[in-house]
């Protein structure tokens, strides 16, 4: 297959390479493309050197299988067309597509199918808080339909990308060395700080991180369950961390959760209080996992269920999703050129 990374500079970027390589993704060519900085810029893949070219309009994607695109939504929008016009599956990580009716929104553990109907070539990677979220709650949905949602989310620098991962080292640095920190990325020092805003505020009160949540989930699990988030950003470095709360139509025991959290595709259990036993984002970064603890009644609920959850932003949470939407396509032969 011939394979294409569309800003290979970036840290999701960086993070596909990675993963295609773990997975052993059947990768017989490789092309990688990005903006004018990072073009030249060489990296190496299976014993190779891959010269990054500069992504512009014309027919640089002739012969290309799948494309993953992670260089923004602006860029994806203006280069769609060019990335798709030979049949090339392109597999978006920006927010540019995903709520379009004629775009499927693929968390491969929820909704794979949906990847096999894709009328412009293209499907979308959700935002990565949902995709850990809807991973979790697709067994719980199976015990019994989730009427509503809520989640408070942890979210950590590498949701705003590679430079701000870099800001918020360098700011704990400074604040040792005494100086003062540089804050570009967020509104405000992240360092021994969180901030309880990521993305825009919109009309409602809710930040547009919020409302993906809200749209994202129904789109993914088809359903018809509100979810109601409070976005927040924290000083982890790559991994993403949520509180959730659910509301079922008939109450399930927390015994009968664990236990479809425990045999779901995508996640791992870790749940023993008494020992001081469950997920943080320092033990989960570089993992595939979703990781899940402290699963209990919601007290304040009889039908409610409430657990924390923490995974890699980078690669759950972006790079990893959309190559196992990619591996699922090659699983039902939809790339008959190759």
């Amino acid at each position: 297959m011939k394979v294409a990374i569309v800003g290979a500079s970036g840290a999701v970027g960086q993070e596909l390479l990675r993963v295609l390589d773990e997975r052993n993704f059947p990768v017989d060519e490789l092309v990688l493309f990005g903006s004018p900085r990072s073009a030249g810029t060489k990296y190496a893949f299976r014993g190779k050197e891959y010269e990054v070219q500069l992504l512009k309009h014309g027919d640089d994607f002739k012969g290309v299988d799948v494309a993953f695109t992670s260089a923004g939504a602006g860029t994806s929008k203006e280069f769609a067309e060019d990335i798709t016009k030979f049949g090339a599956v392109m597999i978006d990580n920006s927010s540019a597509f995903r709520m379009d009716e004629d775009v499927p929104l693929v968390v491969p553990e929820c909704n794979a199918e949906d990847a096999l109907n894709r009328p412009r070539g293209i499907i979308a990677n959700p935002n990565c808080t949902t995709i850990m979220m809807v991973v979790v709650l697709q067994p719980i949905e199976k015990l019994s339909h989730i009427k509503r949602i809520h989640v408070a989310s942890y979210q950590s620098a590498s949701g705003a990308g590679a430079a701000a991962m870099a800001e918020l080292q360098q700011q704990y640095k400074d604040l040792v060395d005494g100086k003062e920190p540089t804050v570009n990325k967020f509104a405000y020092q992240l360092a021994y700080n969180v901030i309880p805003q990521i993305d825009v505020f919109q009309d409602n009160g809710y930040t547009k991180e919020e409302m993906k949540m809200f749209n994202e989930t129904k789109k993914i699990m088809h359903t018809d369950a509100n979810c109601s988030a409070m976005c927040v950003r924290i000083s982890s470095l790559r991994a993403h961390s949520e509180a959730v709360w659910v509301e079922t139509e008939k109450p399930i025991s927390v015994e009968d959760a664990q236990a479809a959290i425990a045999a779901a595709d995508g996640v791992t259990l870790v749940d023993d209080p008494k020992n001081q036993k469950y997920p943080m984002p320092l033990f989960v970064a570089g993992k595939d996992d979703i990781y899940v603890g402290r699963v209990r009644k919601d007290i304040a609920n009889e039908n409610g269920l409430t657990f924390w959850l923490s995974g890699d932003q980078i690669k759950k949470g972006a790079a990893l999703n959309a190559v196992q939407i990619a591996e699922y396509l090659v699983k039902k032969g939809e790339f008959s050129r190759s």
